[in-house]
């Protein structure tokens, strides 16, 4: 029986993807901007869903918790006249 080789099978499918999808070039940014989005929405989620009278209104404010970069980009512009 032979013996597993991890780096033999690793080239072998690097060569197979590279075959079917071409030269890909993949960069990864490492996440430099998830914990402050992360802490934010954790924020958002405990304000809106504190605030909420209802339900139905809580699990709105968790959506609202997901994009709450946009609103608050739609203020900074509303402010601004722009």
């Amino acid at each position: 029986m032979k013996e597993f080789d991890g780096e033999k099978l690793k080239k072998k499918i690097k060569k197979k993807v590279k075959k079917k999808m071409g030269n890909v070039n993949v960069e990864v940014n490492k996440g430099s901007w998830g914990f402050p989005y992360f802490l934010g929405f954790i924020g958002a989620a405990i304000f809106y869903v504190s605030t909420a009278p209802d339900f139905w209104a809580g699990a709105l404010g968790l959506l609202k918790a997901v994009v709450w970069p946009a609103f608050l980009v739609y203020a900074a512009l509303n402010g601004l006249n722009a």
